[in-house]
């Protein structure tokens, strides 16, 4: 059955993002005096709402000490912007013209915040294709509940079984399968092709370019 919409994750994704958040993770440890996690630790909670991500890290701490994480690390991430560039994934930028100018529709579900992926995306020149973008913040459950699934499923007149869900991380996955949607991994991001099978992707690309042959 042919796709009528595709709903990307964007970090690891559409965006690599990856050293950019571990940087960011790392600076806030500095910063608070936190116990130390190594990249592979930071790097398997991206994808997870902020909140969710140090209460993995550190997960005897209580909200009040996860908010001061949070609050930290947004502050620096916005202090990095200015020198940090993110770059979008080898043929991302190609693949995303090819299928909006083929009439798919597209869109993005995420846990980083709406104005940050539209800032995203509109720095590398995409925001035009995407009907619709959902951050962690036009969300009361994000990833892996479906709710994001679903909100863009309603709000675009799409049904469950004529979209696709593609992301790097199980999480995105399960989000999707969840809302009964396909789902589609990619093996460059921030987990692998056995997780991503495993938590029910039909199928995983090695390369973003790969993703029209399997819709």
């Amino acid at each position: 059955m042919a796709a009528k919409l595709i709903i990307f994750d964007y970090d690891g994704t559409l965006g690599d993002t990856q050293g950019y958040i571990v940087s960011t993770m790392h600076s806030t440890m500095q910063e608070l005096g936190l116990e130390y996690r190594d990249a592979d630790a930071c790097s398997a909670c991206i994808g997870l709402p902020l909140k969710e991500c140090f209460r993995q890290l550190y997960p005897d701490f209580e909200d009040e000490r996860l908010e001061k994480c949070m609050a930290s690390y947004r502050r620096i991430f916005q202090e990095n912007r200015a020198r940090m560039q993110v770059e979008l994934f080898p043929g991302v930028k190609e693949t995303i013209l090819k299928l909006w100018r083929e009439g798919y529709m597209l869109s993005v579900a995420s846990s980083r915040s709406s104005r940050s992926l539209k800032e995203f995306l509109a720095e590398e020149g995409i925001l035009e294709c995407f009907s619709l973008v959902i951050g962690a913040d036009n969300v009361t459950h994000a990833k892996p509940d479906p709710e994001p699934v679903l909100k863009t499923l309603a709000a675009l007149g799409v049904e469950a079984d004529d979209a696709w869900v593609v992301g790097d991380m199980p999480v995105d996955i399960l989000m999707g399968v969840r809302a009964g949607c396909r789902a589609c991994g990619v093996s460059y991001g921030n987990s692998n092709r056995k997780d991503l099978l495993a938590a029910g992707a039909r199928v995983v690309i090695d390369h973003f370019a790969d993703l029209p042959s399997v819709l």
